[in-house]
């Protein structure tokens, strides 16, 4: 169990070639959300970059920034096992993340294939108030950390068209 704190931004859809070539690691994955309690947002992911891996991920928010998350590395056995508990009424939410790291930090931008000019980009922290910069040559159009129909769960609800985010 950790703390996990973490700002997220609108940022326009980088160009995926020039950022792949700045990036420490590329990631296909496939996020499914889980019956759970009340206050717990449950889910399995499937992550595809060198090997192929599977977690199972409890989050309880404290606030819109910071959450306690319990992460576990699955295997296949299980990840399938646990499909069988999926939220009906949420979609899998499929995306490639590119893990770029800049000036001590890594941010993980999230390319989702239902939109084609805005990625989502967060980065996490140590305090809800650090500071830090920008990746040079992203665009950040906003910031989402508040913005409750950006987090992944929501997106696994309800999908807002693109030309409501810009």
């Amino acid at each position: 169990m950790s703390l996990e704190i973490e700002r997220k931004f609108l940022i326009a859809r980088p160009d995926e070639g020039l950022l792949r070539e700045r990036c420490s690691a590329v990631y296909e994955m496939e996020q499914t959300y889980l019956q759970s309690a009340p206050g717990v947002t449950a889910r399995v992911r499937r992550r595809v970059g060198e090997r192929e891996e599977f977690f199972y991920t409890e989050k309880e928010f404290c606030t819109n920034r910071t959450c306690v998350e319990r992460e576990s590395s699955i295997d296949r056995t299980t990840y399938e096992h646990l499909l069988a508990r999926r939220d009906t009424d949420m979609q899998t939410i499929a995306k490639r993340r590119y893990c770029l790291p800049y000036q001590g930090f890594l941010f993980e931008i999230d390319i989702y294939p239902f939109w084609q000019q805005v990625a989502v980009m967060e980065v996490e922290l140590i305090s809800e108030d650090q500071c830090f910069a920008f990746p040079e040559n992203i665009t950040v159009l906003r910031e989402i950390s508040d913005d409750q129909r950006m987090k992944n769960a929501a997106l696994a609800r309800e999908i807002p068209e693109e030309r409501t985010l810009i």
